[in-house]
């Protein structure tokens, strides 16, 4: 049960930072966040370099390469599928000013909406901190704070139309924190289904679907976005920092 725990409490902490986002959204009156291109490149750095050489490998190992791949590629197409029927809304990194928006009057409908989007795009993130922490506390803890530094801005996007559209601080907050709560539900929700049929070959088959839907977050989102707020070189430096550290971390 202990393992369980802390795979939980670490879910927890990466889907509740949407609330960080919430805070930033309207506590800072000229937000930019050119500073955040750096640190989601890092983020997908970490997701890209576990998701290629721990879980993928060591599913290869265990349940051969085929079986590895079909599990990999089916992560993929889960959440390709996932954002096309479920559109997922990023903050608009080019605006001067939140304010600028806060004259449309639809923007409490975008928000809400908005969070019902990242609402169901959390849910298998919390799955995915969840396994890959119950079968590593070394691996799990950098995603948690990968996926943690991936749900900041997140936050902000749920929470900037509501709180401008309506002025109320509660509100925005709420949605912000309801859409993060998703990962710890999905982390739950994935031990009580699966934990009767846990063994070294369903747990790897689960982790190589996992490392294809980090690839994908990763490549779809997290380095789009990490350019957009900055510039491909801040981008760049720290997807390949996040992956030196992650080969360093595995070597000690």
């Amino acid at each position: 049960m202990e393992p369980a725990v802390t795979s939980f409490m670490l879910s927890v902490l990466a889907g509740l930072s949407t609330g960080i986002g919430a805070l930033i959204g309207y506590f800072i009156k000229e937000p930019r966040f050119s500073h955040l291109s750096f640190l989601m490149g890092f983020s997908a750095g970490v997701m890209i370099y576990v998701s290629f050489v721990e879980l993928l490998g060591n599913a290869i190992q265990y349940i051969g390469f085929l079986t590895a791949n079909i599990a990999f590629f089916s992560g993929v197409g889960f959440f390709f599928l996932l954002d096309i029927f479920i559109p997922h809304a990023h903050l608009d990194a080019k605006l001067d000013s939140f304010h600028e928006s806060s004259i449309n009057k639809k923007l409490a409908n975008t928000g809400i909406l908005v969070a019902i989007g990242l609402t169901l795009h959390n849910f298998p993130e919390g799955i995915a901190v969840f396994t890959v922490s119950l079968e590593s506390l070394e691996l799990g803890f950098p995603i948690a704070i990968a996926i943690a530094i991936h749900n900041i801005p997140e936050g902000i996007a749920v929470s900037v139309p509501i709180y401008y559209a309506t002025g109320s601080e509660k509100k925005a907050f709420t949605y912000s924190m309801f859409s993060g709560i998703a990962e710890p539900i999905g982390a739950a929700s994935s031990y009580l289904i699966l934990a009767p049929y846990l063994n070294k070959q369903i747990l790897n088959i689960i982790l190589a679907t996992v490392a294809g839907i980090m690839v994908f977050i990763s490549f779809d989102e997290l380095l789009p976005i990490s350019q957009e707020y900055g510039n491909e070189h801040i981008s760049n430096i720290g997807l390949f920092l996040g992956m030196l550290i992650m080969m360093a971390s595995l070597t000690l």
